[in-house]
């Protein structure tokens, strides 16, 4: 089957998030099932509709199965693939293929961390990960990742393409100011470009005000066959074209440390959909890092390479600019529970469909989507629209 004809074949149908911010008390097992309930719910469903599961976790390589226990569900299609926080993203095609086959009939896409309020040792879990993932190039060295990677990427730019630190800047401001229309947004008080610069350093030449936040969250969505979701209770968001790519696991194995994977996802999902950049009306990316947001913009088409600084100047992807650029607050001002994939595509579907009150994008009929996993390795690309669109 070509990818054009899995174009619109299944629709995301219900939404759900929970414990945003700090999750006061909860696992994240149990915010994982309440915003699993919730997104079932909003589609109108029960628990016992849900056939297939697509989940992903850093603290557990069968994360699956402990995820399938607590909802009490019996599913015929499982994937439990980890590629970092594009995961969610990524889910979608193999769920799209899983539908169409008749091998289940709603699957359910589900993540959470407590990475905030955890009490475990992170230390200890962080030797652990580099025990599995051992990075033999970096590793021995001690970087301070993801931080040093993505540093590394920000200088690189800044080089090549005269990037300035008050570029970088913009991304954190919009993000922020996107943030105070969003009652769900852990940080909403003013931010201004002087304050990004004047913040703590971290990893030169990015301040703390360029990094993402460390919340819990979790969140949840549900995706069915296209004509199933037209009979359902909201207006459904069909999935116009999806791709996952991975050039490299470690920043060091980088071709070139400015251009990323999502340069071969981003043009096969738009092949998919039929659309390009100029005809999306809201763009959700994954913003670890002020230097993604840039390096995306550019490498999804919607800027030339090494443009991505002075395309973003000027409040241009704040509200009331050009181009609506991580409506919720983003990584960097909503929510960044370790991994954010899913929330991109959750804000996305809720812009389509119109529920984002003051924040809400006039008009809003297509989004895409990015993810990204580990440091600028795997990315997943999603292209999502309304029946108008179909």
């Amino acid at each position: 089957m070509a990818l054009n004809q899995l174009r619109g074949a299944a629709a995301i149908t219900g939404v759900g998030q929970a414990g945003l911010g700090e999750a006061h008390g909860y696992t994240e097992m149990e915010i994982l099932v309440q915003s699993a309930q919730l997104a079932v719910a909003d589609a109108g469903l029960t628990m016992q509709d849900i056939d297939g599961i697509a989940t992903a976790s850093v603290s557990s390589t069968m994360w699956a199965m402990p995820v399938i226990e607590h909802l009490g569900i019996r599913p015929t299609f499982i994937d439990n693939t980890m590629v970092g926080g594009s995961s969610f993203v990524a889910h979608l095609m193999p769920a799209i293929l899983a539908l169409n086959s008749g091998q289940c009939n709603a699957v359910l896409v589900c993540y959470g961390s407590t990475q905030r309020t955890s009490t475990i040792n992170r230390a200890e879990v962080g030797k652990a990960r580099r025990k599995l993932d051992p990075q033999p190039y970096e590793n021995p060295y001690q970087p301070l990742n993801p931080l040093s990677s993505y540093a590394l990427a920000a200088a690189r730019h800044m080089y090549q393409y005269g990037t300035t630190r008050e570029q970088l800047a913009e991304v954190a401001v919009a993000a922020r100011k996107w943030a105070r229309l969003n009652p769900e947004a852990f940080m909403r008080d003013a931010l201004t470009i002087d304050d990004v610069l004047n913040s703590r350093m971290v990893s030169d030449p990015l301040t703390v005000r360029d990094c993402c936040l460390v919340t819990d969250g979790a969140g949840a969505y549900v995706l069915v066959r296209a004509d199933r979701a037209r009979d359902m209770r909201h207006k459904p968001v069909y999935v116009l074209g999806n791709s996952t790519a991975c050039w490299n696991r470690q920043i060091s194995s980088m071709h070139d440390l400015t251009v990323t994977a999502a340069q071969q996802s981003g043009r096969i999902a738009f092949e998919m959909s039929g659309l390009k950049p100029a005809d999306i009306d809201v763009l959700e990316l994954y913003d670890a890092f002020t230097i993604n947001t840039i390096l995306f913009l550019e490498d999804l088409g919607f800027c030339k390479k090494g443009e991505g600084g002075s395309f973003v100047s000027g409040g241009a992807i704040a509200p009331g600019g050009r181009l609506p650029v991580n409506t919720n607050g983003g990584g960097l001002s909503c929510v960044h529970p370790g991994m954010y994939g899913i929330f991109i595509l959750i804000e996305a579907v809720r812009q389509l469909r119109g529920n984002c009150g003051e924040r809400q994008v006039a008009n809003a009929q297509t989004a895409v989507v990015h993810g990204n996993g580990g440091t600028l390795s795997s990315q997943s690309t999603a292209i999502l629209g309304t029946e108008a669109v179909l």
